[in-house]
This record gives C-alpha cells, structure tokens and sequence, in this order.
C-alpha cells in the first residue's frame, strides 16, 4: 500500500515542478541582490533624472517603462517630464503639437521621423503624455549631424549653419576616449573601417550622450523628475548620457536601468554586474517587438 501512494505521488511531484512560476524578468540592484519594483519606483522618486536604458526590441524593456512612468506620474502627476533618444530634437515642434492636441495622430505620424517599431513600443508613451499633457522631450541628436561626426569627427560640427547649433549640445563638447564603453566602440571597430574612420565611431555617440544629456538639462526644473529613455549602452557603466550629465552639472541624484537578456534569470552573470544601479535582466527567449 504504501508503494502504491509512493508511485502515485511522482506525477504530483513532476505536475508540481512543470508548473512552477516562469516569471518574465528580474531586477537586481548595484550590489547584484534581487530587488524589487517596490524599491525600484521608491529609489526613483528620490531621484531628479531616471535613465531606464532598454533593448530596443524587447517588450518587457517597453511595459515596465510604461509601469514606470504610470507610476511615478500617479505619485508627481505634472512635475514628470518624458524624454526619449527616439526622437531627435529638430522634431520637438511636431513632437509639440500633437502632445498638445493642436494636430492629428495621422499628421503626426506621417510627417514625424519615426522608428519602424514606434507603434508597439514607443506610442504607448507618447499617448500617456500627451493623455495628461506631459512634457515629452525630443533629446537625441539629428541623425544628420551624428554622422558628420562620424566622417569628420566632432571638428565637422563646426562648419554647420549657425541654426543647426540649436539641435546639438554646445561645442566643444567634453570627451573621455578612455571610458570602457567608447573604448570598447574603437575595439569593435576595429580596422574594417579605417584607422580615421574607427577612432570618430565612439565620437558620433558621444555627440548623441552628450546631446541627449545636454536637452534633459534644459528642461530639467527645480522640482522636476525626468525619466529618459534610450538604449541601454548609452547609459551602462554609469558611462554616456550620466557621465554627461554629471559633467554638465554634477551634484544631480541620477537613477539609472539596465537592460539585459540571460538564458537563466536566476541570478545576475558577472558581465552585467555592477552596470546601473538597477539591471533588469529579461529570458534570452523572450519573443521581440521587431
């Protein structure tokens, strides 16, 4: 008899084990200890800017900005401010008009220079600011400009029209070839695209680090909380847009995210370790947006 209940409890036992919980990610803090949203949203609130780095294609990256950002509008309503490297900044008027209600989705979406995936990951944002007339901040650098960079260095900057200026943060920038995120871009480059050509790589996203870093602060007020979102390079390593910020003006309490695929989510690999003070760390199967 007893053999019998034995032999009857091991599919309970394997019923048990098939259907435990396969949650869709996990947050770590600085230190690599699991955290929670809970500490997360808190940390956030105390903070004057919130970096929430993502990977582009990755749903869970762009529901937990939504959450977010919900959630701290819940807690400061009109003090928060929205600003994204999905738009550059040459585009704020019509990024201006349609928060505003002044022109309609379909002329701002036909005329609006936006990413092939806006519609399943960044519209949900748009909408939310533009449902509670937030200010949404268009940071990034036109791509235009981010390319003299990338032929001519940030000296092709200089003999643009003056009203191009406006569109970049002010020269001449400040620039660390040896932080490890540019350097590990010259390491990537490598020779395929020329010694010249490979040393100005790191050089056309610090222009964006520092421009995106350069319009955050320009609408940065006394009693504003700023969240940024932006792909999760120009942010790890409390290295692009922070190190920019921090050299533009230091003293700011600048909460950053990281984003990061792991075949096992159960605890955090070494090399991601460390890299913002909260990583968001999603299944390596997660399915993406595009």
């Amino acid at each position: 008899m007893k053999q019998v209940r034995y032999l009857l409890l091991i599919p309970a036992i394997l019923l048990m084990s098939m259907k435990s919980d396969k949650p869709a990610y996990r947050l770590f803090d600085i230190k690599g200890k699991k955290a929670s949203y809970t500490k997360m949203l808190k940390q956030a609130l105390e903070s004057d800017i919130v970096l929430f780095g993502e990977l582009h294609n990755n749903p869970i990256c762009h529901w937990l900005q939504y959450e977010l950002t919900a959630d701290l509008h819940r807690e400061v309503g009109e003090r928060l401010v929205l600003g994204a490297e999905m738009f550059e900044h040459d585009g704020q008027l019509i990024l201006d008009e349609y928060i505003n209600g002044s022109i309609s989705t379909s002329s701002f979406e036909s005329q609006a220079r936006l990413w092939p995936n806006y519609k399943t990951d960044y519209k949900p944002l748009v909408e939310f600011a533009r449902s509670h007339r937030l200010g949404f901040i268009a940071t990034n650098i036109p791509r235009r400009y981010a390319s003299v960079v990338f032929r001519e260095g940030f000296e092709g900057l200089e003999s643009l029209e003056s009203e191009a200026h406006q569109y970049i943060a002010p020269l001449p920038v400040p620039y660390d070839p040896s932080l490890p995120g540019y350097q590990a871009m010259l390491d990537m480059g490598g020779g395929a695209m020329g010694g010249h050509a490979s040393d100005n790589f790191p050089k056309a996203q610090a222009i964006k680090d520092a421009t995106m870093a350069h319009f955050i602060l320009n609408n940065l007020h006394d009693t504003n909380l700023f969240i940024h979102y932006h792909g999760t390079y120009h942010s790890n390593g409390f290295e692009g847009i922070s190190w920019y910020l921090n050299q533009y003006r230091p003293g700011l309490k600048i909460m950053t995210i990281a984003s990061a695929e792991q075949e096992s989510i159960e605890e955090l690999n070494g090399e991601n370790a460390g890299i913002a003070d909260f990583i968001l760390i999603i299944p390596q199967s997660m399915t993406k947006t595009h």
